[in-house]
């Protein structure tokens, strides 16, 4: 097995991006393909799901990866108004948003050439994810790339208020649809607080509370099922206002128990939205959105919308780097095939 990549990091969050190495994955959409991915579908023609699940285990394992990887497979757009689509996958399975991903297959769509982009000004590179379609701005200056802006699919909170008896008493969560479900609570309800320090509590409440979540009609998608489903449970601290913009820190415990160490990009949407529905934030105002590890995300709602009714359109703009390209392999007798997780 031979596989091409070349790697990102968004704010701190790897991005895996895989050239080539990859079966085709049939189907008309993006969502289809995920779909079939995961082994919901398929067809004698399709690719049997753990050929597929091979490739992410061997890059998203170790030895060539970790369990916080994150990565994507580059597929075919639904239609010819994107540029390219992507299969959003980490080590627990695929993902159906991502915007730290979003952010950097914008950088890497303008830096490697595959999007024409100005000298100065902003490109625009629209993706196709399995959520819905979203666009990626990428700002340049003298001929870099300075910084992206990932415009989201429509948000929309379920919940404001919802009780919730956990192990470290009562809380109350906010649920909100922005391409994936987010559950969101103050780490200080639960006596905790953001820090790298409280990382083993952070990751467990998040878990109980995904858990505690699951078949609860607030986590049911109102149109698509396959986007059902507590994904992400983000634990923020209020930082108070800073040159008079509102500023939260967050940590994101999503999948089995994997840490964003990003401030999440489609997270990000979920609090601007539940902000704004909660009277904190108004249309065009900025949250300034930071990560555990100290990394910063700026995300706004855009005019229009209602978060509580057919969702609100958010934009989070953050930075990507490259990391390095690489060419992995699988070579026979290889004891331990496509890698282990500790």
């Amino acid at each position: 097995m031979r596989v091409r990549t070349v790697d990102y990091h968004t704010a701190g969050e790897p991005f895996r991006i895989v050239l080539d190495g990859v079966p085709a994955i049939p189907g008309d959409t993006v969502a289809e393909r995920r779909a079939i991915a995961i082994g919901a579908g398929g067809s004698a023609t399709a690719p049997r799901p753990s050929e597929l699940d091979r490739v992410r285990q061997l890059l998203a394992q170790e030895p060539r990866g970790h369990a916080g990887m994150y990565g994507g497979f580059l597929v075919p757009p639904d239609d010819e108004e994107a540029h390219l689509g992507v299969l959003f996958w980490h080590k627990d399975g695929y993902s159906t948003a991502c915007g730290h991903g979003t952010i950097a297959l914008g950088a890497w769509a303008v830096d490697s050439g595959l999007v024409a982009a100005p000298e100065d000004g902003t490109a625009r590179v629209r993706i196709d994810v399995p959520s819905g379609r979203v666009t990626a701005l990428v700002h340049r200056s003298g001929g870099r790339t300075t910084g992206v802006t990932f415009r989201n699919v429509p948000t929309r909170v379920a919940e404001l208020k919802l009780p919730l008896e956990t192990s470290w008493g009562p809380v109350e969560v906010a649920v909100a649809h922005s391409g994936a479900c987010y559950a969101s609570v103050p780490a200080a309800a639960l006596g905790l607080a953001v820090e790298p320090g409280r990382l083993p509590e952070l990751t467990a409440a998040g878990r109980e509370i995904r858990d505690l979540l699951a078949g609860t009609a607030a986590v049911a998608h109102p149109t698509d099922p396959r986007l059902s489903g507590v994904y992400g449970v983000i634990l923020h601290d209020e930082l108070g206002a800073e040159d008079g913009v509102l500023n939260q820190r967050n940590v994101t415990v999503f999948a089995d128990g994997q840490i964003d160490r990003s401030p999440c990009g489609s997270g990000t949407s979920a609090r601007l939205a539940i902000l704004a529905a909660e009277g904190r934030l108004a249309p065009g105002e900025d949250l300034r959105h930071e990560s555990i590890i100290g990394t910063v995300f700026g995300g706004r709602v855009l005019a229009g919308g209602d978060p509580l009714g057919e969702g609100v359109v958010t934009e989070v703009t953050g930075t990507a780097h490259r990391t390095g390209e690489h060419a992995f392999l699988l070579e026979d007798g290889d004891e331990l095939g496509a890698g282990f997780l500790l």
